[in-house]
């Protein structure tokens, strides 16, 4: 799971929900196109109907035939008789309505539930142990990115960007099987940078709550905060072994999300940081500036970005790539979106660095452009975040986030668990001193980028 704490522009890879477009993106992540998004909102606008009698069964309106087209491609839902059918891109699916609260089920959480009030050592909430059932709902889907949230987390998840909240500026991931938290960037003149932390950090804790108790987005409310007041954390730092107790003030940060510089040679660096609302203009604008100064070969860094809006990554490799297929979504019922590019491209040699914790949209990115054989990728495979996931607001003012689909590269790759595997592999090492700030010229696999770039453009 990928996050950015910071309250402008947010991405959480793992669900790619976009804060900064949180009321066209409350029904749906980015993944998804706007047709799909806006069918996903016409049919949870309409969900306190549908959800009033049976919680679990999502919605059994007796005696009503209800169609709601839920994905582009033609996917339609319909109740008749009391059952659900879904006609999707493989045909006619009935859904088992039956409810998850039989009498056997029920008779046994109760009986639990008396044994608990009778013998736990302490006093409990049953409020808690009511939210608790919702989630084993939900982990009983075995998927690290289907989550349950109770309506004051959902809340927070959805926080606006009108500056009620402030962050730090810095980049988290963390690990769906160890809940390790990893600070994959910290971005220039920020409080993050301010205050010592540096890439690849550990977060231990913030403000004495285990990190890994809770799942990344969660956390980072609580480095969110007022403007103005200090966040506490503990770090662990591998680069020295040492144990850090680092201190930061909340402020509202605006990050970039493409950063480039004129390298010599006429070699162009552009480091996309994340793909956000504006990042494919961003990076037109950087192409153009860097053209004008001469540029004849292109050095992409997408190493530890986290992903976010397909749009934007897909209006990017169109900028790049020849006509074809860029991507594609499909679900369980055959359902397929697909995102294409038109003959318009972009003509010099380019080199790509990816590292483990490249995912989701840079996956995409990366996978398109080795698929066609228009790049060539250097570093590390990537982290493997192959599948979509929609946020689902419940009847009262929770939410669920549940895996949806699977998208593919051109070609047809499913690289979930997998990953996108670079074409030069290289591990990374850091030269340089390790108590001054971070410079790519001591950095391996930024250095074994440039020699490969420099190969393509000898060859022209």
């Amino acid at each position: 799971m990928n996050y950015n704490e910071n309250n402008e522009n947010n991405v959480n890879n793992v669900e790619d929900l976009n804060h900064e477009e949180q009321q066209e993106n409350v029904y749906a992540n980015p993944y998804v196109s706007q047709p799909q998004n806006e069918a996903w909102k016409e049919m949870h606008e309409n969900r306190e109907g549908f959800l009033k009698k049976h919680r679990f069964a999502f919605g059994i309106l007796t005696g009503m035939v209800c169609v709601f087209l839920l994905l582009a491609g033609g996917m339609q839902l319909l109740k008749m008789t009391g059952q659900y059918f879904i006609i999707g891109g493989t045909g006619f699916h009935e859904i088992d309505n039956t409810p998850i609260l039989d009498d056997a089920t029920v008779d046994k959480l109760n009986e639990i539930y008396e044994w608990m009030k009778i013998y736990y050592y302490e006093d409990f909430d049953k409020s808690d142990i009511q939210g608790a059932l919702f989630d084993g709902l939900i982990g009983g889907l075995d998927d690290p990115y289907s989550v349950y949230y109770t309506a004051e987390e959902y809340k927070d998840l959805m926080v606006s960007t009108s500056g009620e909240y402030y962050g730090i500026g810095a980049g988290l991931q963390q690990d769906p099987d160890t809940m390790k938290v990893t600070i994959t960037k910290v971005y220039r003149g920020t409080p993050a940078e301010e205050a010592g932390l540096r890439d690849g950090d550990i977060l231990i804790s913030v403000e004495g709550i285990d990190a890994t108790s809770m799942e990344v987005s969660a956390l980072v409310q609580h480095i969110r905060g007022e403007e103005g007041t200090k966040v506490n954390m503990v770090i662990f730092r591998e680069s020295t072994g040492e144990t850090l107790n680092i201190t930061a003030e909340r402020r509202n940060v605006i990050l970039p999300s493409i950063e480039g510089e004129m390298l010599e040679g006429g070699i162009g660096y552009i480091q996309i940081l994340e793909f956000q609302t504006n990042t494919d203009e961003q990076f037109e604008e950087m192409i153009l500036q860097l053209k004008k100064e001469g540029m004849k070969g292109i050095l992409v860094d997408v190493r530890a970005n986290p992903g976010g809006l397909l749009s934007s990554v897909v209006n990017m490799l169109d900028y790049v790539l020849p006509e074809g297929m860029l991507t594609y979504i499909e679900d369980k019922y055959g359902n397929r979106q697909e995102y294409r590019s038109d003959k318009r491209c972009l003509d010099m040699p380019i080199v790509i660095l990816v590292d483990e914790n490249s995912a989701s949209a840079s996956e995409i990115f990366a996978g398109a452009m080795k698929d066609y054989n228009y790049a060539t990728l250097v570093g590390k495979t990537t982290f493997g975040k192959g599948i979509v996931q929609n946020i689902i607001p419940l009847s009262h003012g929770d939410a669920i986030k549940l895996t949806t689909a699977r998208y593919y590269t051109p070609n047809g790759n499913y690289i979930h668990g997998v990953g996108v595997a670079p074409d030069v592999e290289v591990d990374y090492e850091y030269s340089g001193p390790l108590d001054q700030d971070y410079d790519k010229q001591y950095d391996s696999q930024f250095l074994k980028g440039l020699e490969e770039l420099k190969k393509l453009m000898a060859a022209e």
